[in-house]
């Protein structure tokens, strides 16, 4: 029997906590390396890790695209991007020792030619690096390509292990994983054909924010929150996602996905499973996920009848954002002049459960709102007994628990407090603690946390197959319904607002009103 913490062969087993855990040699191929994502998230967090000492000496990058770039070249468009984006902390001395590890393939994944060359280069990359043949495939393309491309490596005869490239094979696939459930399911087929569900790591980079993993430690290793976790203390939750920014030369991707696939399907389910779940029995990846899965089962489905009730749809008009004029949607570049592709949704969804039942939770998000930011609002029920109901301080305000995920990354408590003086008077006041303050460093990105994890292959943060087609179940009514009148449910609001006014009804008929920051 192995010695526990050991492989059969005596290799330490990297655990999860353990600090600057370094992976494997592995090699990391970029489909679609030329794009925006490679330059401006990818490479950037791969130089911090590099920079932090967590890359194996035998790592290497090689890009793929259809762009004829050298290794030299390709390199020089990566620096630019990173130099850009330092603020003048760029350190060309790691970045040297850092490009070397770097290099470049043109070819067309449509092409078999180019996957014969893929091979032959990925060998000679190998090769040169001294890396035993560990390979994570990251598909940073169009939706549209991830299928063929999967195809492609399986044909190429790279996704098994190969007596000159033995080792483990994986594929990092970014979202939108399908755009409804039956596009959902056929993808899942199509990267089973080729790949194990075990390799696949469904990235959704949320999940690798600190805030949001620090969900689980704020609740489960906290003695005095998880007793209150629950429909005896808790009122309701908001879960919101807020961008001031419009669709940033990305219309012609918006008007096919909207934010309901773009944002509520992937990112603010997973927030909501996070604050919903149970405790899971241990930290193991299928552990977490087991619960996640759970606890979406438990999301009681809304009918398509019901729709209308519970969600809100919205479109940004022309308004004003940080003091400058913006164009409506509608006038963004590669969206329809009639578009009713919705920029903003809000849905209320309740849990069919013991903790949960008859709590709701509302999830929110949108685009060219009143500002930026990310938040679980936890509100709490009043106090059963208003002792103050006659003092100064008047109807006393509902505790809150905010959890920042962005742009400020913390955790504030909001309560009532005496005011300083000779009358009772009750007012609220905030305890607030921030990563910033209480560590000196802000987080690390979210790409290099996520990274790091596919080259140890640990995928707690990447959502299971049966994670995403159960998120895509519960919104197949709203589509379906959408689908059959597009205009349904949409309503119009001025840039800079929190939403239409129709949003606030959602709330107000129950006595609730949103969160404004």
């Amino acid at each position: 029997m192995a010695e526990e913490g050991k492989s059969p062969s005596g290799t330490p087993i990297p655990t999860k906590g353990q600090a600057g855990v370094v992976p494997p040699p592995c090699l990391l191929v970029i489909f679609g390396a030329s794009g925006d994502l490679t330059k401006r998230k990818l490479v950037p967090a791969l130089f911090g890790l590099f920079r932090e000492g967590l890359l194996p000496e035998e790592f290497a990058v090689l890009g793929i695209s259809r762009t004829p770039f050298s290794d030299d070249a390709f390199r020089d468009h990566l620096r630019d991007g990173i130099a850009g984006g330092s603020q003048g902390t760029f350190d060309q001395s790691s970045w040297d020792a850092f490009a070397g590890k770097i290099f470049y393939q043109p070819g067309d994944i449509g092409d078999p030619e180019s996957a014969k060359a893929l091979g032959a280069r990925i060998r000679a990359v190998s090769n040169e690096r001294g890396i035993p043949g560990n390979l994570v495939f990251y598909a940073s393309v169009a939706p549209k390509f991830f299928t063929p491309l999967i195809r492609r490596i399986g044909e190429a005869g790279l996704a098994a292990p190969t007596e000159d490239m033995p080792g483990y094979r994986r594929v990092v696939i970014e979202k939108p994983f399908g755009h409804d459930l039956e596009s959902a399911r056929e993808l899942s087929r199509n990267v089973m054909d080729v790949f194990r569900e075990d390799q696949v790591y469904r990235i959704d980079h949320y999940l690798g924010k600190e805030t949001v993993q620090n969900i689980l430690v704020f609740r489960f290793a906290n003695g005095i929150f998880e007793p209150l976790w629950n429909r005896n203390y808790i009122d309701h939750v908001q879960i919101t996602v807020a961008e001031d920014i419009g669709v940033e030369g990305r219309g012609d991707y918006f008007e096919e996905a909207g934010v309901v696939r773009d944002m509520i399907q992937n990112h603010l389910f997973q927030l909501l499973s996070n604050v919903a779940m149970e405790p899971p029995i241990s930290l193991a990846a299928n552990d977490i996920r087991d619960e996640k899965v759970k606890l979406l089962r438990s999301i009681e489905p809304v009918s398509e009848e019901d729709v209308g009730h519970v969600c809100v749809r919205g479109q940004y008009a022309a308004g004003e954002v940080k003091g400058q004029q913006v164009p409506a949607y509608r006038q963004e570049k590669d969206v329809s002049p009639g578009s009713l592709t919705e920029t903003y949704a809000a849905i209320r969804f309740t849990i069919d459960n013991w903790r949960w039942g008859g709590v709701p939770f509302y999830l929110r998000t949108g685009k060219r709102l009143g500002g930026r930011m990310s938040e679980i609002a936890i509100k709490f029920r009043p106090a059963p007994f208003l002792l103050f109901d006659k003092t100064m301080s008047g109807q006393l305000v509902s505790n809150y628990l905010v959890l920042n995920i962005q742009p400020e990354e913390g955790i504030f408590l909001k309560f009532g407090a005496k005011t300083p003086g000779p009358s009772i008077c009750v007012e609220p006041v905030e305890f607030k603690f921030t990563y910033e303050q209480s560590f000196g460093v802000k987080s690390r990105p979210a790409y290099g946390r996520l990274l790091l994890d596919a080259m140890l292959g640990d995928a707690t943060l990447f959502p299971r197959d049966d994670t995403v087609d159960i998120s895509w179940s519960l919104l197949e009514p709203f589509l379906s319904r959408w689908k059959e009148n597009p205009g349904r449910d949409l309503f119009f609001y001025p840039a800079g607002a929190w939403g239409p006014r129709e949003a606030e009804q959602l709330l107000s008929r129950e006595g609730r009103t949103w969160r404004i920051p």
